[in-house]
């Protein structure tokens, strides 16, 4: 057998790069490089592992965790058929990707961690960064990462790469128990040597494979669908990633079944599709939440069913409704009592479009989708326009940036205000051209997501939609995205601290406390003095990008073209209403109240929410879906 002497970091390396998925017939590099930092934990292992492989580019990124959300845009906009590996020091550097780790493994997104470790060998220990444990030695702050991952190794000796490897890549590239897969790398067998054998760093290509459904789950999904009187599809994240918005379309036009979208799945129809309902849920549309209410037959496509979809259980209110469930995971496919189609999205959904030759929902119904889809256009028109000055809502901004957008353009977000009044108003016409991670709705992620689905696709504008206290948990990237020449425009909404927490803390009977950014008052001791005087856009230059400031609707238009016109990443700031807020449309989320409280506020709210708990229901009949 031929061998060839590598470091073992420079053999992990060399695996990676002649790792390949097929789909379809269509061949993916899966990893386009590596992202990280160096600390004494990896800088002599795959840091000089990297310095010699130019086959793999190395992107120094400002913050761990940002790397993994980068990685994380990327495989997102790839549909999951690329990412990167992440790479990062012992100690801080490797606790810093948790939170990224989380991220990925929670929207089942493909990304390899690489944190550095302590010594194998442990006649040095305590090495610097190392946790100790009276109990064991076999420890470290890498075991963070094993509930947060879909798979964890650490690698003691170098040969066990040979046997981790191919774990590592059945993982990544599985299409129901993809996520985060951590190979913690003790910084001392990092740069060992062994005659790893020849045939391990050939070309392997990895077949991402459509599974078809079962018969019988099949045919009793077909007949429940046709006896249905009132159906509505739910499109999840699982049909962009199995890339069926076309197979959709044509199931949608032929049946006459409205669609709703969940965050992740939003964009999965165009939305001037005659059945395309919008939004649904708590963040949902009044088209959407209306069809969900009344639907008898319910048919989930890679869906997982979070409580923001199904507003925490209250959506689905008729008591006859059934659910069939279209996923490659069988843990999701079998949720809700669904009648389980354990298939890929687009494979189920052809099927039954030729399954369902002759169905078509009743003109009534019909009639009644395409009233409630015109109420809710006009809705959103109305949003876009309301002329508020000289601050203009979030609405009326979220209304100009959609009008500046070509329809391939990207949209990102994540967390705050945002992807509520995002996934209600914003029209999607492309598939990946909403991108919104609130699988996890981590803050911080916007700005390198925005640069990891920038390299996925170049020919396409991507938009960042940030409000200023997310902004200042991580605007350093800014510098990372000017380094590689990845050019975005953040849209930088300032509302003066946590507008979102502060809309549900006075929904809660709490006033918004500790949301805004204030001064401390010296009278009182309290936050409630003047805003803070944060210039954002200078803070913006500083990092290398360029800024503008736009002080009201008709700067902002103005801005957002000269923003497109400029050659690197720009910042545009602009300062909104805080308390003129979209509407819920019929629709609650599930957030406990205080009990007792000598808040007379709270207990009122108390009160509500009692009552709204009422209409959360179990779905768990089964059986044949009579």
């Amino acid at each position: 057998m031929k061998t060839r002497r590598l470091t073992m970091a420079q053999a992990l390396l060399d695996f990676l790069k002649h790792q390949y998925v097929e789909r379809d017939g269509v061949e993916h590099r899966f990893f386009s490089g590596v992202l990280g930092i160096f600390g004494h934990g990896n800088v002599a292992g795959i840091g000089q592992a990297l310095q010699q492989n130019l086959d793999l580019r190395y992107i120094p990124v400002r913050n761990e965790q940002a790397a993994v959300h980068l990685a994380c845009g990327y495989a997102k906009t790839s549909n999951r058929l690329r990412t990167f590996a992440c790479t990062s020091s012992i100690g801080p550097g490797a606790t810093n990707m948790i939170t990224g780790a989380a991220l990925a493994t929670i929207n089942r997104l493909p990304v390899l961690l690489l944190p550095g470790d302590i010594f194998a060998r442990r006649n040095v220990a305590p090495v610097l960064q190392q946790l100790e444990s009276p109990s064991t030695q076999d420890i470290s702050v890498n075991d963070c990462f094993k509930p947060v991952s879909r798979y964890w190794d650490r690698i003691y000796r170098p040969e066990q790469l040979i046997t981790a490897l191919p774990e590592t890549m059945r993982v990544l590239t599985s299409p129901s128990d993809c996520g985060a897969v951590t190979l913690a790398l003790p910084q001392d067998v990092q740069a060992e040597a062994y005659d790893y054998p020849e045939e391990l760093f050939g070309k392997r290509v990895w077949l991402i494979r459509r599974p078809e459904p079962d018969a019988e789950s099949f045919a009793r999904a077909v007949e429940a669908i046709r006896r249905s009187r009132k159906p509505f599809l739910v499109a999840g994240g699982g049909v962009l990633y199995s890339e069926a918005s076309e197979a959709l379309a044509k199931l949608c036009a032929a049946t006459g079944i409205p669609a709703g979208e969940t965050q992740a799945g939003k964009g999965s129809l165009a939305y001037d599709h005659p059945q395309c309902a919008g939004a649904i849920g708590a963040t949902g549309t009044l088209a959407a939440n209306r069809l969900a209410r009344d639907a008898d037959l319910v048919i989930g496509v890679g869906t997982r069913y979070s409580d923001f979809t199904t507003a925490s259980m209250t959506a689905f209110q008729n008591p006859h409704v059934r659910f069939v469930n279209i996923n490659t995971a069988e843990f999701d496919a079998f949720k809700v009592g669904a009648i389980p189609l354990v298939s890929d999205a687009r494979v189920a959904l052809e099927r039954l479009t030729e399954s369902l030759a002759g169905y078509r929902v009743e003109e009534t119904y019909a009639a009644r989708i395409a009233e409630w889809k015109r109420e809710w256009e006009a809705e959103v028109d109305r949003l876009f326009h309301l002329g508020l000055e000289p601050r203009p809502a979030q609405s009326e901004v979220i209304g100009a940036l959609w009008e500046a957008a070509g329809p391939r353009d990207i949209l990102v977000s994540a967390a705050g205000s945002h992807p509520g009044d995002l996934h209600k108003l914003w029209r999607t016409r492309t598939p990946n051209g909403y991108h919104l991670e609130y699988g996890y709705s981590c803050m911080g992620y916007e700005i390198p997501g925005a640069m990891g689905a920038k390299l996925a696709d170049p020919t396409r504008e991507v938009y960042v939609f940030v409000g200023d206290g997310t902004y200042l948990m991580m605007p350093g990237e800014i510098v990372t995205s000017v380094q590689e020449g990845v050019k975005i425009i953040i849209v930088l909404v300032d509302n003066h601290g946590f507008a979102s927490i502060g809309g549900l803390s006075a929904s809660l009977g709490q006033k918004g406390f500790g949301t805004e950014y204030r001064l401390r008052a010296a009278e009182s001791g309290r936050l409630e003095g003047d805003f803070l005087p944060v210039d954002y856009e200078a803070n913006a230059r500083s990092l290398g990008a360029c800024a503008i400031r736009a002080r009201g609707i008709e700067e902002f238009k103005r801005a957002l073209e000269k923003a497109k016109s400029l050659d690197r990443t720009t910042v545009v700031v602009i300062e909104t209403e805080r308390e003129e807020r979209v509407p819920g449309y019929e629709s609650w989320w599930d957030v406990a109240v205080a009990e007792v409280s000598e808040m007379a506020s709270v207990r009122e709210s108390r009160a509500r929410y009692i009552e709204a708990r009422r209409n959360e229901r179990y779905h768990i009949a089964g059986g044949k879906g009579d």
